[in-house]
């Protein structure tokens, strides 16, 4: 397999909107009782030595105090506590201040809130703020100057950054090992690298429509009936027009149902169908199959993709985890992972991960390698922030509708039934019975459950004193054998219904069931 990545790391915590971080240290205090810029922080680092256009600065502002409209551009991107200079971070908080209330920011309005600030006072007052509007850029060039400062910003970040990081290695404290400070550093990379990733606003309907286009476009080019990715599963497909981008899909079952061996099959079927190029809406992504991210929070890496080898080389799981292979079983399983090499699938093994650190990890994923299907098994098994187990599940069960919605991919999220299934005669799931929270079925937009009327029957084989429902029961058994059912009990945009497909239980692996006049008589 290629990539069977383990991407490790632990949650971080948001990047501190304090405008002293990463900024020119200053004895003056902040406006409005923003705490004034921590010496420390930068005490060994110049005010040369860290990157920042003031020149850059103070053209903004000067666009934004000669028309207020150019603040709605840019106040997705930057935040006062991206400016260098302490004055200009002040200057842009009062100037927010007055925006958001639908007051005039201006030279002459500013003048009056900050006629006390001594920073401004140094540079000439209400003098400067003029100089400021004098200095304006034309408004089609405040979204370029609004990114410089950003990323000039967060090279400050990184450079302070960096000195933390140094600073704690040379430290030797027996309370602090070397992998834990490794651990802390990521945590506080990965939260810089998210800054920025999550903004968005309104749409126009143009864009809107455009992009409704755009599916509807790929489903034609497709020959019709599916607009999504390809699970594999022929009907399973035409049940759901394929995996659709910015949908929750919740597989959820019984244990022994197979739900995993689903969720592997349909990942295994996306990855190896995976082929790059230009899409219908002339961007460069994937034109079939995908790159697969699949957080296995049961199963290590290493079981996982023992199941995916079992399916492909045919050969039992069972026998590969003993290394019972015959001499032809064992070519078949080395042949199948040489194939597999280039497959575009990582698994991220981690227990009990937090949903913020799955987000955080999925999105790093997406920004490396690329990523259109993510697979969660399963969502029971994350970690949110509340001490009640219900709020706790819709936490998580929200926070996948958002990874979802946000990296514009399925998310394919596996979860359990609570066991009032088993006393029912009929043990077909139902919506009621996804457990512990209502909120999964409020946030999905497919419910799906797997369904093997066979393994019931199984257990239900009369005594040997019962020869009169022995012929019954085996009757049963052969027409239930190797068969299985996805029950779509949930779909937002599409029909319910029933879907049947094959099971071959040696291998855990689901295909498209053969229809009565597809079989060939015996003897052909």
């Amino acid at each position: 397999m290629n990539e069977i990545t383990h991407l490790n790391g632990d949650p971080q915590p948001p990047l501190s909107n304090d405008p002293s971080q990463g900024h020119m240290p200053t004895t003056a205090g902040l406006a409005d009782g923003h705490m004034a810029a921590p010496e420390a922080q930068n005490q060994e680092l110049q005010a040369s030595e860290l990157p920042h256009s003031v020149e850059a600065e103070q053209q903004l502002l000067g666009a934004i105090l000669t028309n207020n409209d150019v603040y709605d551009k840019v106040a997705s991107i930057i935040d006062a506590n991206h400016f260098y200079d302490p004055v200009h971070t002040r200057i842009y908080e009062v100037a927010k201040a007055r925006i958001s209330k639908n007051a005039l920011a201006s030279p002459v309005t500013l003048k009056a809130f900050m006629e006390d600030d001594a920073g401004l006072k140094e540079l000439g007052g209400a003098a400067y703020l003029v100089k400021l509007a004098s200095a304006s850029i034309s408004a089609f060039a405040v979204r370029d100057y609004a990114q410089m400062i950003y990323d000039l910003a967060i090279r400050r970040e990184l450079i302070a950054l960096g000195k933390t990081i140094a600073d704690e290695a040379r430290r030797v404290d027996v309370s602090s090992e070397p992998k834990e400070q490794i651990v802390k550093a990521e945590q506080a990379l990965y939260s810089l690298a998210e800054q920025g990733q999550t903004e968005q606003g309104f749409k126009s309907f143009l864009r809107a429509v455009t992009e409704a286009v755009n599916v509807t476009n790929e489903a034609y080019q497709r020959g019709g009936g599916m607009a999504g990715i390809s699970t594999g599963l022929d009907d399973l497909d035409k049940q759901l027009g394929g995996l659709h981008p910015s949908d929750l899909l919740i597989l959820a079952g019984r244990p022994s149902m197979g739900k995993t061996s689903l969720a592997t099959n349909v990942a295994f079927n996306v990855a190896k169908a995976y082929k790059k190029g230009l899409k219908p809406d002339g961007t460069e992504g994937a034109v079939d199959g995908g790159v697969v991210g699949f957080f296995s929070l049961e199963m290590s890496a290493e079981q996982l993709a023992g199941r995916i080898l079992a399916e492909a080389s045919e050969v039992s799981s069972h026998k590969i985890r003993q290394g019972d292979m015959t001499e032809e079983e064992f070519r078949r399983f080395v042949q199948a992972a040489k194939d597999l090499e280039a497959c575009p699938l990582f698994i991220d093994d981690t227990p009990a991960i937090p949903i913020s650190q799955l987000a955080a990890r999925a999105r790093r994923l997406k920004r490396t390698h690329g990523l259109d299907l993510l697979v969660i098994d399963y969502l029971q098994l994350c970690r949110g922030m509340s001490d009640n187990r219900v709020q706790e599940i819709g936490e998580i069960s929200m926070g996948m509708k958002a990874i979802a919605k946000e990296l514009n991919i399925p998310v394919v999220a596996l979860s359990q039934l609570s066991r009032g299934v088993e006393s029912r005669d009929d043990k077909r799931p139902q919506l009621s019975d996804l457990r512990e929270s209502g909120s999964i079925e409020q946030d999905a937009d497919v419910v799906m459950f797997v369904f093997r009327e066979e393994y019931y029957k199984e257990r239900e084989k009369p005594g040997d004193h019962e020869l009169d429902k022995m012929e019954e029961w085996k009757e049963a058994m052969e027409r239930l054998h190797g068969k299985a059912e996805v029950i779509v009990g949930k779909q937002r945009h599409g029909p319910i219904g029933t879907v049947e497909l094959s099971f071959e239980s040696q291998f855990t692996r689901f295909g498209n069931l053969a229809k009565p006049w597809q079989q060939q008589p015996d003897g052909y």
